[in-house]
């Protein structure tokens, strides 16, 4: 079994680093844990290193750049990333890693199950779906689901987006790649926090909505791209 390496992108998740943490670690071949602390203002951190992580910290520069630090201070073939707010469920993660370790696929992405309860109006999931569905003729299912598995000598091939726009990033420079990406319905114990109809909730899903937007624009842009 090849050895897997976690990464969690994570801001201010005091209350729920050490149940993911040890969520992941009970994952089969798991050998490192890194919890990316994104400028965390409370005991992140503090709480990820005693739960048994390996923690790296940066200036809040967003989700993005933090996968990108945990990408280069990860050591192993496979890559798991894991949201630092799933607690328990973060144990469910184990059927990501299959199709890598048997080699049936590139990257994976979690889809958890449906439960009813959206936290908004799905214009930024609906709005991801029709973009990779245009822009690759793939139809994904959770275009923004942070829960994957990546296996690593794909990297050079993904250019790795900062802040919200690395979920739709990853799937464009996969897809157009022509690698095996792969979505895998996690089990129905699976569950996630969604952001509620408040006005941080809407203010939360238009950043999601920009940044899907920068991460076309940047691929459409290749002479731009190419001066960075």
């Amino acid at each position: 079994m090849k050895p897997v390496s976690v990464i969690i992108p994570c801001r201010n998740e005091a209350g729920t680093i050490q149940q993911t943490v040890a969520a992941v670690a009970r994952l089969p071949g798991v050998a490192e844990i890194l919890v990316v602390d994104d400028g965390s203002q409370d005991d992140t951190a503090r709480l990820a290193k005693e739960a048994g992580a390996r923690v790296l910290r940066q200036p809040p520069r967003g989700k993005g750049e933090a996968v990108a630090l945990g990408l280069r201070h990860a050591h192993h073939e496979i890559l798991l990333l894991v949201d630092g707010d799933l607690r328990e469920t973060a144990g469910t993660l184990g059927p990501l890693l299959e199709p890598l370790q048997s080699g049936r696929a590139d990257m994976t992405i979690g889809v958890f199950p449906p439960t009813g309860k959206g936290g908004g109006f799905g214009v930024a999931v609906r709005f991801a779906r029709w973009a990779v569905k245009k822009l690759t003729g793939r139809e994904l299912q959770a275009p923004l689901s942070g829960q994957r598995a990546i296996h690593r000598p794909i990297l050079p091939l993904l250019h790795i987006d900062g802040g919200f726009a690395l979920e739709m990033g990853l799937n464009l420079d996969a897809l157009r790649a022509g690698l095996r990406v792969e979505e895998v319905l996690l089990p129905e114990s699976a569950s996630h926090a969604v952001t509620g109809r408040s006005l941080w909730g809407f203010w939360h899903r238009g950043r999601q909505l920009v940044a899907i937007v920068r991460a076309i624009l940047f691929r459409w842009q290749p002479k731009r791209r190419r001066s960075h």
